[in-house]
């Protein structure tokens, strides 16, 4: 699929440097009409009355310079690169003509040193083909007006003209050079940087009575097994073809980048979720890759980063909900996440604890299960599942986890010394838009420091379905905890991508298995199948497995004559908080 999209024409090339944008060129192009004028206009207020004829012609030169350049200060980014950049060829007409009118030989020179002024700006903000030829017309007009003027030797434009030259070379190379630093080497599309100083730009644009960019992040599924089985240089050769296809087809308008790794970014000035739906799935179906795509737009007022965030949260929802399709990602409750930030600053979320019991040993507690409870003031039964989509969609989840693992390690230390005779377990869920922040591990660390609970006590529980294991921050610091001593529980095991090949990859210590196994558990002398199946595979693999959403004695019977060791259920306790826990533990000790 090579054909051009939608509205957005091809790119064309040689492009300007990445410093080039509307805001920018306008304000430079502006201030040098601007500064040209009032010069001119002060020049030919000092003329001599001898020279009355050359102050009317440079008087009205320079009064179309001030006009020009007030025009487009005012019209600001209005005007679009093109536009402007054809511009910049304009001046040169003007200042040879003040050089060639101007009956003062002084007066010629000082005209002159404007050629040097508008080679600079074209080196700046023109191609190079564009940019060369620019300087060429400065060389010509200035050899040619200072050269044929009376009084002035054949070559006196030639100082001008090196100044111009050498100009032209050194601001040209300097600027390209600043530009490579937002061009990504291997495809030469833009880098993260590049492309995260074009966002701020393009939202400034947007905030003035515009309609708001749309925002696509794409990224490539299983891109790791590429690499892994082909090698890197197999990878590079993938990228830069899905680089080359998908350049040809966004538009000129658009603002497309290599956003790190297997990850691209487009942004589509003024375009709808709707339209870019449109154009990513278009671009996905033009390579022979699988892909995914989180897709969203701006809110008025909002930052870069959050609406990255929030395009990367449609993109790994993409790839939980079986990758190899677009997801819009939109937040419909501001007021919400207002106050859920507000939560989290007063400290006001709380943590329940669910018992985890050895089923061997007639349901003794052996640890705990944080779970997140907060209610809001504005919408009457927000689910736990429903404040973490939130926090995932508004860039908030990182603080959330943080919060959330250290107040249920502070009360964690309340409940072991309510059970002084075990080493209590505590198990915490983990987003996995946490794991892929490479100082997620670090600040684990940090809340273990200061709460003061045992590394070799916490186990972090991770769903596997949304688990990104392509990722390599993901693993690595799956890896670091472990390496502390906390151990990895995969949580639903068994409803997502579950498979041997997965386990072998994460690095995983614990299995939890969904409710949904022993749901239908109703007899001792007929477990369900695929029960006994799991159990055997928890014995070969050595990992412990913990099953959920155990409701009755039977079906903890059927856990007990299949060996399993651990459950947690209603049948062993409802989720409590610290107090009510240990409240409880204190009456049954006395009952005792």
């Amino acid at each position: 699929m090579n054909q051009q999209i939608g509205r957005w024409p091809r790119l064309r090339s040689p492009r300007a440097p990445v410093v080039v944008s509307p805001a920018v060129m306008a304000r430079t192009t502006g201030a040098f009409f601007t500064f040209g004028g009032v010069f001119g206009l002060a020049q030919t207020a000092l003329m001599p009355e001898d020279m009355r004829g050359s102050r009317l012609g440079c008087a009205l030169i320079a009064a179309g310079c001030l006009a020009t350049g007030i025009l487009m200060l005012a019209l600001g980014d209005r005007v679009p690169v093109r536009q402007q950049q054809w511009l910049l060829f304009s001046p040169t007409p003007f200042v040879a003509a003040g050089v060639w009118i101007t009956t003062s030989n002084i007066a010629a020179m000082g005209f002159a040193c404007f050629f040097i002024s508008i080679t600079c700006t074209g080196a700046f903000f023109l191609s190079w083909p564009a940019a060369t030829a620019n300087t060429a017309f400065c060389v010509a007009c200035s050899m040619t007006t200072l050269g044929f003027r009376p009084g002035l030797p054949w070559w006196a434009g030639l100082a001008t003209s090196a100044v111009v030259i050498a100009v032209f070379l050194v601001v040209g190379v300097l600027v390209r050079v600043a530009s490579e630093a937002d061009i990504d080497p291997l495809t030469t599309l833009l880098n993260r940087r590049g492309f995260d100083r074009q966002l701020e730009l393009e939202l400034a644009r947007a905030a003035k009575n515009r309609r708001p960019p749309a925002l696509v992040l794409f990224d490539l599924d299983r891109f790791k097994e590429i690499n892994d089985v082909s090698g890197h240089a197999a990878g590079d050769v993938v990228l830069q073809t899905v680089a080359t296809t998908w350049q040809k087809m966004v538009g000129r308008n658009a603002i497309f980048a290599r956003y790190g790794g297997d990850e691209f970014a487009l942004l589509l000035p003024g375009a709808s979720v709707d339209e870019a739906l449109l154009v990513a799935d278009a671009m996905r179906a033009a390579i022979s890759l699988e892909c995914s795509a989180g897709i969203t737009t701006c809110h008025r007022g909002e930052s870069a980063s959050f609406m990255v965030s929030r395009a990367d949260v449609g993109l790994y929802r993409a790839k939980g909900s079986g990758r190899n399709r677009s997801v819009v990602e939109t937040s419909h409750q501001p007021l919400l996440a207002a106050e859920l930030v507000e939560a989290i600053e007063h400290g006001t979320l709380d943590v329940h604890f669910q018992p985890i019991v050895d089923v061997a040993d007639n349901g003794a507690i052996v640890g705990f299960e944080a779970l997140l409870r907060w209610s809001s003031q504005t919408q009457f039964g927000v689910t736990p599942a429903e404040v973490v989509r939130v926090a995932e969609e508004n860039n908030l989840i990182p603080t959330l986890g943080r919060q959330v693992l250290a107040t249920a390690c502070r009360q964690a230390l309340q409940l072991q010394r309510s059970f002084p005779d075990r080493r209590l377990m505590l198990s915490v869920n983990v987003s996995g838009l946490e794991l892929i922040h490479g100082d997620y591990a670090d600040s684990v660390e940090r809340v273990l420091h200061t709460t003061g609970w045992p590394a070799e006590q916490l186990v972090l529980e991770i769903t596997e379905s949304v688990l990104d294991i392509d990722a390599y921050m993901t693993v690595a610091n799956l890896h670091s905890l472990r390496a502390h001593g906390i151990r990895i529980a995969i949580d639903d095991f068994g409803t997502g991508y579950s498979s041997l090949s997965r386990l072998a990859n994460l690095p995983t210590d614990i299995l939890k298995l969904d409710g949904s196994f022993i749901a239908a558990a109703v007899h001792v002398a007929d477990p369900p199948p695929l029960l006994n199946v799991i159990a055997k595979l928890s014995e070969v693999l050595a990992l412990p497995v913990i099953v959920e959403g155990v409701e009755t004695a039977d079906q903890a019977a059927v856990l007990a004559s299949l060996g399993f060791s651990l459950a947690q259920g209603f049948y062993y306790g409802k989720p409590q908080s610290v107090s009510d826990l240990v409240d409880t533990r204190g009456l049954a000790e006395t009952a005792i």
